[in-house]
């Protein structure tokens, strides 16, 4: 079985609706033969050149690995990158405050420096399938978080490591994209509205 990643060039950061419109049109498109693309060489996996669009088609097996290396080249060139396996998009910004921040997912995700939406939209993603979440600012802090229980209104259980490890439990999933917002960019309002053992 193979997965795909399509990067592309965006003036501003887009929603996933905008990236999933946008990846489904290209699809729908030919190929274009010729000239590449100067991101086209620097991809791995197997890399095909839409007009405007690159698409990189990997096996299972290898999608953690050749994904991370996906994202950090189109960071480094300014593109977008759409990932619609996990139907989630990777903005260029805005970023959080902490350089070489990485958001790591239970579903084997790491993304490093990722963007303020994809944070968001993670959260969105916690299940069975990616049972956690977590900011880490290596050598610093982390905060992470997973669902409180097998009950649908159990809640998440956020921890928050800086020295020693804090615990609370949050009602609802705007409580979690809150306190991962103000960690994100130095904000630490969810340490002292929250209650923590």
């Amino acid at each position: 079985m193979s997965v795909e990643l399509m990067v592309w060039d965006e003036p501003v950061p887009i929603t996933r609706d905008q990236a999933r419109a946008t990846y489904l049109a290209v699809r729908k498109s030919r190929p274009v033969t010729g000239a590449v693309p100067e991101v086209a060489k620097e991809l791995p996996g197997l890399v095909t050149v839409f007009p405007g669009h690159v698409l990189v088609t990997m096996d299972l097996e290898s999608m953690d690995e050749i994904s991370g290396q996906v994202f950090a080249v189109a960071r480094a060139h300014g593109m977008v990158c759409y990932d619609p396996q996990r139907d989630l998009v990777h903005n260029v910004a805005p970023l959080g405050i902490y350089q070489d921040m990485q958001l790591h997912t239970g579903d084997g995700m790491i993304v490093h420096d990722p963007d303020l939406g994809l944070v968001h939209d993670v959260l969105g993603t916690l299940s069975a399938q990616n049972p956690f979440a977590a900011l880490v600012a290596f050598g610093r802090h982390f905060l992470q978080v997973s669902p409180g229980g097998d009950q649908p209104d159990a809640g998440y259980e956020v921890e928050y490591k800086e020295g020693t490890m804090v615990r609370t439990l949050l009602p609802d999933l705007a409580d979690v994209r809150r306190a991962f917002h103000e960690y994100a960019t130095g904000d630490r309002g969810f340490l002292s509205r929250h209650a923590w053992s």
